[in-house]
C-alpha cells in the first residue's frame, strides 16, 4: 500500500500466548522498515518518555509493551536485553514474516479518523522454557523500583517505629534481614486471596511477581502461586536466597519429578490428577544467615507460616514427613510440602502465564478457589444454562454446606444483595466491588471454553 503522509501510522503488537496487546503511533519514516528493525526501535529500545509526552501511546499500552518486551528478547543476569528468543516467530495474520521482510500496512479507523496499521503478532509457541528468571526479575524491578521500595518500607512500618524501620531496611544485621523477610511475608499474606483480578482490570490470566505486588498495592491480591512469586520477586531483588517448595493434599510420597516435567511438555492433564496434586500449592524455603526458613505467605485457607530451623518440620524427609492441616472451603485436607528441582516450579509458573489453556478458569472452578477466600467467606461463581440446571447446582451447594454446618446463599443472579452478601461487602468493600465487576469477563471466558449460552450467579459461604 502506498504511504500517505497525512495519515497516522499505528504499530500494533500482540503476544499470542498471553494475549497482551499494545498500540502506538510511529514515525512516518519508520513505516517501511523491516519488521526486525521496527521492533528494535519500538519494542526493544522504545523512547517511552517521548511517546508518552507526544500522546503517541496510552498508559495501558505502555505497560503491555514493557511486558511484551521481556517475552520477546533474551535478558542476561544484569537485566540487559539481547537477541530475540530462539524459536520465536513474528506473523501478520497467519503468515510468518521471514527476516528482512517489510510488513504490510492495512487501513483502519479510530475515532472517525482513517489510520494506517502495521499489525504484528508474536508467536512464542516454539520458544519453550527459556526465561532467565534472574534477569527477568531485575528488569521488572528496575521498571518500578520506587513503588517496590515504598511497598517494602510500608510493610516494615506496620510493625516498627520510623527509626527502627530505617535500621531494618539497611539490612546490615541478621536480625534486620529476618525482620524484613517476616514483615514482607506477613504483608503479602494479609492481601486478598483472590481470583477476581483475573477478570477485571488488565484481565491477566496469571500475574507475574511484580504484577502481583502492584495488584496488592492497588488493593487486590492473588492466588497462592502469584503471592509466592510476589514475595520471591521482592526478596530476590533485596539479596535473599530462596527456593520454591511444592505442596498439595495427601501428596505424601516422594515428588514424581519426571512425571511433572512430562506434564509441562505435553499439557495432558486429564488423567494426571494423582500427579498434579503435588503442585496444587506453593511456598518458599529461605536460606538466611545459616538457617532455613519455611515461609508460606499465601493466606486463603493456609495459616501464616514462618518456621525457622527445627520448626520447619514439614520438610522432614519421607517417610517421617508431617502434614499441615488445611481447611478447604468445605472440608479439611492434609498438605505436604516438598523440596523440588527448581526447573519444575519455574516452568510451571511460566506455563501458567498462558501456555496452560484456561488456567484462570481451572483455578476458579476445578481447583475450587473461587473468586475470594478468607477465614470468614468463600465466594465463587455458579454457572448454568437454564433454571433447572441452576436449581440442581443450588441444591448441591446447600447440601454440602449443611453437611458441615456452614451457612450459604446461592444466588441465581450475580448479586451480593443477601444477608451473607451484605456481611461480605461490609467486611471487604474493595473485594466486593471487584467480584461484582468480574462477571462479564468471567462469563465470556467460560462461554469461550464450554460453549455459549451460559448464565452466572454467585455462591457465598460463611466460613
Amino acid at each position: 500500500m502506498p504511504v500517505n503522509e497525512n495519515q497516522n501510522f499505528i504499530l500494533q503488537i500482540t503476544d499470542s500466548v498471553t494475549t497482551r496487546k499494545c498500540a502506538l503511533r510511529i514515525d512516518l519514516q519508520d513505516a517501511r522498515l523491516p519488521w526486525e528493525r521496527l521492533l528494535e526501535i519500538y519494542l526493544k529500545n522504545p523512547p517511552i518518555e517521548q511517546l508518552c509526552k507526544e500522546g503517541r501511546i496510552t498508559s495501558e499500552s505502555t505497560e503491555n509493551l514493557l511486558a511484551i518486551q521481556d517475552l520477546v528478547y533474551v535478558s542476561d543476569d544484569d537485566g540487559c536485553l539481547h537477541s530475540m528468543f530462539a524459536g520465536l516467530t513474528v506473523k501478520q495474520g497467519d503468515r510468518p514474516l521471514a527476516p528482512t521482510i517489510v510488513p504490510d500496512i492495512s487501513l483502519g479507523r479510530a475515532r472517525d479518523k482513517e489510520i494506517s496499521v502495521i499489525d504484528l503478532t508474536i508467536d512464542r509457541t516454539g520458544v519453550g522454557y527459556s526465561r532467565n528468571w534472574v534477569g527477568f526479575h531485575k528488569r521488572r524491578w528496575a521498571k518500578n523500583e520506587t513503588a517496590f521500595v515504598d511497598f517494602a518500607r510500608s510493610a516494615v512500618e506496620l510493625n516498627w517505629c520510623p527509626e527502627e524501620a530505617d535500621s531494618i531496611l539497611e539490612l546490615n544485621s541478621p536480625e534486620a534481614r529476618l525482620a524484613l523477610l517476616q514483615d514482607l511475608a506477613k504483608r503479602i499474606w494479609e492481601a486478598d486471596f483472590e481470583s477476581y483480578s483475573r477478570f477485571t482490570g488488565q484481565k491477566l490470566v496469571f500475574k507475574s511477581g511484580d504484577e502481583t505486588v502492584r495488584n496488592i498495592i492497588n488493593g487486590g491480591g492473588g492466588v497462592c502461586s502469584e503471592k509466592v512469586q510476589a514475595l520471591k520477586f521482592l526478596t530476590d531483588n533485596l539479596g535473599y536466597e530462596s527456593e520454591y517448595l511444592l505442596a498439595g493434599p495427601n501428596a505424601r510420597r516422594p515428588i514424581p519429578e519426571e512425571k511433572l516435567r512430562e506434564l509441562l511438555t505435553t499439557f495432558e492433564f486429564e488423567f494426571s490428577r494423582r500427579y498434579m496434586r503435588y503442585w496444587q500449592h506453593m511456598a518458599l524455603l529461605y536460606h538466611l544467615d545459616g538457617q532455613d526458613i519455611l515461609v508460606d505467605a499465601t493466606n486463603g485457607n493456609i495459616p501464616f507460616l514462618f518456621l525457622l530451623g527445627d520448626e520447619a518440620k514439614l520438610l522432614r524427609d519421607y517417610p517421617s514427613k508431617e502434614p499441615l492441616a488445611v481447611r478447604m472451603s468445605l472440608h479439611q485436607e492434609a498438605f505436604y510440602y516438598h523440596r523440588v528441582s527448581q526447573d519444575i516450579p519455574e516452568n510451571l509458573l511460566f506455563a501458567l502465564e498462558g501456555w496452560i489453556p484456561e488456567a484462570d478458569l481451572i483455578q476458579v472452578f476445578e481447583n475450587e478457589l473461587g473468586l475470594f477466600l478468607s477465614e470468614s467467606f468463600f465466594v465463587t461463581p455458579v454457572v448454568y444454562r437454564n433454571h433447572r440446571e441452576f436449581l440442581r447446582q443450588q441444591r448441591k451447594y446447600n447440601e454440602a454446606c449443611e453437611k458441615v454446618g456452614l451457612l450459604s446463599e446461592v444466588n441465581e443472579k450475580w448479586t451480593l444483595d443477601s444477608e451473607i452478601g451484605r456481611q461480605f461487602t461490609q467486611m471487604n468493600p474493595f473485594a466486593s466491588q471487584q467480584v461484582l465487576a468480574s462477571r462479564q469477563h468471567l462469563l465470556s471466558r467460560y462461554n469461550e471454553s464450554e460453549g455459549s449460552g451460559h448464565q452466572a450467579g454467585l455462591v457465598l459461604v460463611k466460613l
